[in-house]
């Protein structure tokens, strides 16, 4: 039987890299092969795939989801997509929108006109909790309306519908995938615990939004790509599975937690004017994904924090040479 070819878009980012070092490495599914397509923008790092760069079983080509030639040329050689790519930093979408659409929307409805006209038969489309918008209370279940509040949540929100729409409308295997905030190692320092850690780590000091109370659930990335990988190999068409973590954490709890790991104090902490439109509290009710896929986060938080500071820590070479973003992003998990 010949192998399932999946191209993977932002394969060289945080959780697309780690999805393409999960598939490829020795606990993976053998018969895959992947090629990852990724623009190699400023939080995508070559060396995210060092790893896997010298298999058999992977490629790796540079270039844009929006750029339709080569991605009808790549769908024609493949049988399933598993799409990360998106722009996801919060602070730059409030600043200028219009990347954002391009890439979030654009791209994803030309890499759905590509999988349908070349006939690929799944595509997983991997979206976020921030959709939903702000909740005080409970957790989102797949039902619930959407309702973003900023324009990197508004134009996931598009893109999902989109997706929606092209399994409603052209009968595509659709499946999307909406999880919560994720961390662990390879992560670019803009979002809020490899900013925290790295600055923390250089014995700098750390910005905290408003009163710091904000409270988002984390997900450890390899949870997240084993339910990804559930969602390829085990969803169901045109359905939405939500990915949680199973840590509700405040902003300033986290805070706490990174300036022990850290070896730092309060001293260390600048609070700083709040984000527009902040959201005050996301959370994802994943138990359609639990009865139908069996899965379940299985990461100690405390576990995987303390391998995720040790990884920042050990690994300066790679960091260092990326720009530490001003803000501290804790939102959209790309």
């Amino acid at each position: 039987m010949s192998p399932t070819r999946i191209l993977v878009t932002g394969g060289a980012g945080f959780i697309g890299s780690h999805y393409v070092r999960t598939l490829l490495g020795p606990a993976g599914p053998d018969d895959v092969t992947v090629t990852v397509l990724d623009a190699f923008t400023y939080a995508a790092n070559p060396a995210n795939l060092d790893a896997v760069r010298d298999s058999p079983r992977f490629r790796l080509v540079v270039g844009d989801i929006c750029d339709a030639p080569t991605v009808a040329r790549l769908m024609a050689e493949h049988d399933q997509v598993v799409h990360f790519a998106a722009e996801s930093h919060v602070d730059r979408s409030l600043a200028s929108a219009a990347e954002f659409v391009r890439t979030n929307v654009l791209g994803t409805q030309t890499l759905l006109d590509g999988a349908l006209e070349h006939g690929v038969g799944t595509f997983v489309h991997v979206s976020t909790d921030e959709v939903y918008g702000s909740i005080p209370t409970g957790s989102c279940s797949e039902e619930q309306p959407l309702n973003p509040n900023s324009p990197y949540a508004a134009s996931k929100a598009s893109s999902d519908l989109t997706a929606l729409a092209y399994h409603r409308s052209h009968g595509l295997d659709v499946r999307i995938t909406r999880c919560s905030n994720n961390y662990g190692p390879h992560q670019f320092p803009e979002k809020i615990i490899p900013l925290f850690v790295t600055r923390l780590l250089d014995g700098g000091t750390v910005p905290l939004y408003g009163d710091g109370l904000n409270v988002r659930d984390w997900l450890h990335v390899d949870d997240h790509v084993r339910a990804v990988e559930l969602v390829r190999t085990a969803g169901r068409a045109g359905e939405v599975y939500n990915i949680g973590g199973g840590t509700e954490l405040d902003n300033r709890r986290l805070t706490g937690l990174l300036l022990e790991a850290c070896g730092a104090t309060w001293d260390s902490v600048e609070y700083v004017t709040d984000r527009k439109g902040h959201d005050r509290r996301y959370s994802v009710d994943w138990r359609k994904a639990h009865v139908e896929l069996g899965y379940k986060p299985q990461k100690d938080f405390t576990e995987g924090l303390a391998e995720t500071v040790a990884w920042y820590r050990d690994n300066r070479d790679v960091w260092a040479r990326t720009p530490a973003h001003p803000g501290p992003e804790e939102d959209a998990p790309c």
